[in-house]
């Protein structure tokens, strides 16, 4: 199975449900020989009652006692995921160089200092709009950021949406796209297909699950290459959700391999 670089367990991820131990079950289960472990870390949230940050040098000891657990039936990557915020960039880049992590996530999950997993204000605002200053966001994150090795989910924007023709595409945001990618292919960054937002909208009834081809090929015509493959499971039964379908699509936009990360170096996998 290719490398599910994005996972969460409740150790560590304030919103997690599963423990490790049921996720190197379930990832064993499935055929996995590896998967990418990447706890929540958000700095300056707001307040939501819940604790999305950690000791950093804890769950770095911690982790080795989860690789013993795991033995030879799995190997374990450390990685973590930072929550971006224009005024914490330094910080990220600080903590990511912290500990020995194999590799380090980027993601936005607030618009406007909002957390629109809960507060939906967001989506009154017509949906093209709202996809451009998202991916504004993302691509500047990357500019900004140096100490990362993935930006996640840049779909994550309309995962929540109750507008089911709510896509984002291309040709919504071409010159916010063209930047993130140039950001992430200088800097040899990947650029990472979450199969949770796939999962979400075919589940949710949407008219389109899978992402837009033109951006996946845009990113391939300016020399991107690197590409990751996260489920962003949380819970149990979610580990890899939709990997094959996904898998199929990438092969018929011509890519043939997908990353993971291990030590901050990009190893590529057969597709």
């Amino acid at each position: 199975m290719i490398t599910d670089g994005h996972n969460h367990t409740k150790h560590f991820s304030a919103d997690a449900g599963q423990s490790i131990e049921e996720l190197i079950l379930e990832a064993t289960g499935k055929g996995s020989s590896r998967i990418g472990i990447t706890e929540h870390y958000e700095i300056d949230y707001p307040d939501d009652g819940l604790n999305w940050k950690f000791d950093i040098n804890e769950y770095y000891e911690t982790f080795k006692n989860w690789r013993k657990v795991a033995g030879s039936s799995i190997e374990l990557l450390m990685g973590i995921e930072f929550g971006y915020q224009s005024h914490v960039s330094e910080e990220i880049d600080r903590l990511a160089s912290q500990i020995p992590f194999d590799v380090v996530l980027l993601s936005v999950h607030l618009f406007r200092g909002k957390d629109f997993y809960v507060d939906r204000e967001c989506y009154q605002i017509p949906s093209k709009d709202l996809h451009r200053e998202y991916i504004a966001i993302m691509a500047e994150m990357c500019e900004k950021c140096n100490n990362f090795d993935v930006a996640a989910h840049y779909d994550y924007i309309n995962r929540y949406t109750d507008n089911k023709s709510d896509f984002v595409t291309y040709d919504e945001c071409p010159e916010e796209f063209d930047r993130l990618f140039e950001a992430l292919i200088s800097k040899g960054k990947a650029l990472e297909i979450n199969t949770k937002s796939v999962f979400k909208h075919k589940d949710g009834g949407f008219t389109r699950f899978l992402p837009d081809a033109a951006i996946l090929k845009r990113y391939k015509d300016m020399g991107g290459r690197l590409i990751t493959l996260g489920s962003d499971s949380h819970f149990p039964g979610t580990f890899g959700l939709c990997f094959d379908e996904t898998i199929e699509y990438l092969k018929s936009l011509g890519f043939t391999e997908s990353f993971y990360f291990k030590g901050h170096k990009a190893y590529p996998e057969s597709l």
